[in-house]
Order: structure tokens, then C-alpha cells, then sequence
């Protein structure tokens, strides 16, 4: 009996329940620094470099984590994703040393991470969703990603509270496990590698991307969102309290606010990018965050305007990812979708790992952010004119020739 397919449905409600878990328990990392540091005696810069290793093997490990989706469906991915998730957090839990700390929190999740994320479950979007409905679809993965900040961030502040750091990321242990009946879901029974006319190996369609210019720029600008989201969402904690907003919940109140704002971010721009040109909306996102970021160093430092600033941010934050989804998928095609999606999110990654340990590495020696800040800043508008000129024409390429029964063209 031939099984049904995937229905995007389900592709869009298992896998965005599978992002929400998997975001939302990370997004909330930031909100363990003081208490782990002053806990271990760990300087800030300790914390801040298992981070910004779990954000490099993340990105290191996420174009292998795409090939072996690409080529032999996803849910096995995310599967062991799932398991490293777990056993990433149970070691965040018991490590009493720097070391034994950036191995659970940098390696093991960091790799766990690139099997539970946007690239996996994109690549089933891809091979799901018509190509009308694609942008829009990715939208509501990365919102659901976003959605997931929202819920778990007020929740790991209240385990902290009420049940201290440690027995908080057990629990979050626990929760992470709900990911692998979601996995399962996602089976696609019938996979078979993508075919076409234009059939690719693995290696000619890296050659390929990396040889085009709108890939190269397409790259730049993730590594720029990578810098200013891992930043802002390692140190914005300390960076409030430092500054005399001493009342954790003003964290916690914005680091919120960015996943709910963001939902509607994330979801607005996979609606817009399928009626307008997707490079143009990144070069608006990427410069719109360094005018609210300069514009929050500028005004008097309240929780209302760090809140104000976090919605801001919230409504830009993730957006970026269904777009420039949405780019590679319209200029290469889905065939190797998650692959090439990951070697973007690796540029991505490149600049989350400067985000997060710069961060630490300056306040250390110059005993604030703003210097950090200011790079932002700057990187922002760099990012907003690299993506002005990409362009989303489909790569055209040569049919390749048809092979006969008895093997010869």
C-alpha cells in the first residue's frame, strides 16, 4: 500500500513546534550567565566563549547536518539532534569546569542545534510547499521559532527563581526530549532525492553557489545577523545591570518581547517577500536595526525604552532567515536546499561566535559594551548595501545528458 506524503500541514505545525523547542531553550541561554559565572567563579568571557563555540560548531556542523537531509531525509537528523540536545544540557547542568562546560554548551549543543533547526526543517519545506507558497511557509517556521523565545524565556527565568540554575537546565532537559516524537512526525516515507533534468552531485552545486555573487553577498549580510542577534541576546542581561537596571525581570520583560515581536516579524516577511523583491527587504531590515540600536544608546537608558528597543528589534530580528531562504531556494532550486542553506547559516554562525565572545572579550578589558555596540552599528549598514544588488534569477544550466538503458549517453 503506498503511504501518503507529508502534508504541509503537518511539515509546518511538527516542524515549527520542533523549532519553537529548540530556539526557544537556546534563546534563554543568556539568562544563565550571572548566575553560572558567580556560581563557579568564572569570569564573563568563560561563559561567553562556550556560547560562541556552540554558535561556530552550530555553524561548522549545519551544511554536513543539510547533505545528510538533502540525501537521506531529515527526521534522522532530528532525531540526533534531539539526543545531543539532551545530553548537551544535562552536561550544562553538572560541569564544574570551564572546559566540561564549553563542551556541553559549545560542542555537543552546538552540533545538537544543527539537526533541530531552520536548514533541516526548511529542506522539507522545500520538498513540500509549492514554490507560491514557500516563502510564506518558511515565514511561519522561523515564526514559530521566534514564538518559542517568547514562551521559554519568562518560563527558564522562573526555574532559575524558584528552582536555581542548575535544577532549571535539567528540566529543560526534559522538555528538549518532547523533540523526538516531533522528528518522527516528519518522516517523509516516500524521500527520494530530489530529481531533475539538471541533476547535481553535493559538490557542484557548492561549486556552484560559491562561485556566484549573490551567494557571496547573500553570506556577508547573515554574518552581520549573526553578530547583532547573539550579542544582543548574550549580553543584553549583563549589559542592563551593569547600567544600574538591577530587576532581572527587565531582561527577561525584553528578551521576551524580541519572540513575540518577532513572530510577527518572521511572518510579515515571508508574506512580503513572495510579492516583493527579497534582497531589497533585507537591505531594509539590516539598516532599520542599526538606526534602532543607535537610537537606544542615544536616549536615556529605562525599561521602557530597553523594552521599546526590544519590540523594535523583535519585529527585525529573525525576519531575515524565510527571506534569505527564499533567495537560495528561488536561485538554486530546492534540490540541495538544506546544504546550501547551511553553508549561508555557517556565515551566519562565523558572526554569532564574534558576537558572543567579543562581547565578553571587550567588556573584560574595557570594562563595558559600547565599543561592541558601535560595531553593530556599523555592521549594519554594511550589511543593508551588501544585499541591494543580489538578484533572485534561477542559475541556468545545461541539461545534462540522459543516459541510455545500457549506460551510455
Amino acid at each position: 500500500m503506498q503511504r501518503r506524503p507529508l502534508s504541509l500541514t503537518t511539515v509546518l505545525i511538527c516542524g515549527g513546534l520542533l523549532v519553537t523547542m529548540s530556539m526557544g531553550i537556546r534563546h534563554g541561554f543568556g539568562l544563565f550567565n550571572l548566575p553560572i559565572t558567580q556560581a563557579h567563579g568564572w569570569s564573563r568571557e568563560t561563559f561567553a566563549f562556550a556560547l560562541a563555540l556552540q554558535n561556530l560548531v552550530w555553524g561548522f556542523t549545519q551544511p554536513l547536518a543539510g547533505a545528510l537531509s538533502d540525501r537521506f531525509g531529515a527526521y534522522r537528523v532530528m532525531l540526533l539532534g534531539a539526543a545531543l540536545y539532551v545530553g548537551g544540557l544535562v552536561i550544562m547542568a553538572l560541569a564544574t569546569t570551564g572546559t566540561a562546560f564549553a563542551s556541553g554548551a559549545g560542542v555537543i549543543i552546538g552540533i545538537a542545534q544543527a539537526g533541530t533547526t531552520y536548514s533541516v526543517v526548511y529542506g522539507v519545506i522545500g520538498r513540500t510547499a509549492s514554490p507560491d507558497k514557500r516563502v510564506w511557509a518558511m515565514g511561519i517556521a522561523a515564526a514559530a521559532g521566534s514564538f518559542g523565545q517568547f514562551l521559554m524565556i519568562p518560563l527558564e527565568q522562573s526555574l532559575i527563581t524558584h528552582l536555581g540554575w542548575q535544577d532549571a537546565l535539567l528540566l529543560l532537559a526534559v522538555c528538549a526530549a518532547a523533540m523526538f516524537p516531533l522528528a518522527v512526525a516528519l518522516r517523509e516515507r516516500d524521500f527520494v532525492p530530489h530529481a531533475t533534468a539538471h541533476q547535481q552531485t553535493m559538490w557542484q552545486a557548492v561549486r556552484e553557489a560559491f562561485s556566484h555573487r549573490g551567494f557571496q553577498l547573500l553570506s556577508l549580510g547573515y554574518f552581520v545577523c549573526g553578530f547583532q542577534v547573539v550579542f544582543i541576546a548574550v549580553h543584553l542581561a549583563p549589559y542592563l545591570k551593569d547600567s544600574g537596571l538591577t530587576d532581572a525581570s527587565v531582561a527577561t520583560v525584553a528578551l521576551a518581547l524580541v519572540g513575540l515581536f518577532n513572530v510577527f516579524g518572521t511572518y510579515t516577511a515571508g508574506a512580503l517577500g513572495q510579492r516583493m523583491s527579497k534582497p531589497h527587504l533585507l537591505a531594509f531590515i539590516y539598516f532599520a536595526r542599526s538606526v534602532v540600536i543607535a537610537f537606544y544608546l542615544l536616549l536615556p537608558l529605562t525599561p521602557l525604552s530597553t523594552w521599546i528597543f526590544a519590540s523594535l528589534m523583535g519585529l527585525l530580528w529573525l525576519s531575515t532567515i524565510p527571506l534569505t531562504n527564499g533567495v537560495i531556494a528561488n536561485v538554486f532550486g530546492v534540490q540541495y536546499l538544506s546544504m546550501l542553506s547551511g553553508f549561508v547559516f555557517l556565515m551566519h554562525q562565523f558572526g554569532s561566535f564574534l558576537g558572543a565572545w567579543l562581547g565578553g572579550y571587550l567588556y573584560d578589558r574595557t570594562g563595558g559594551y559600547t565599543t561592541v555596540w558601535l560595531i553593530a552599528i556599523a555592521l549594519g549598514v554594511v550589511a543593508a548595501l551588501a544585499n541591494l544588488p543580489i538578484r533572485e534569477t534561477a542559475v541556468r544550466r545545461a541539461p545534462l545528458p540522459v543516459q541510455s538503458p545500457s549506460g551510455q549517453a
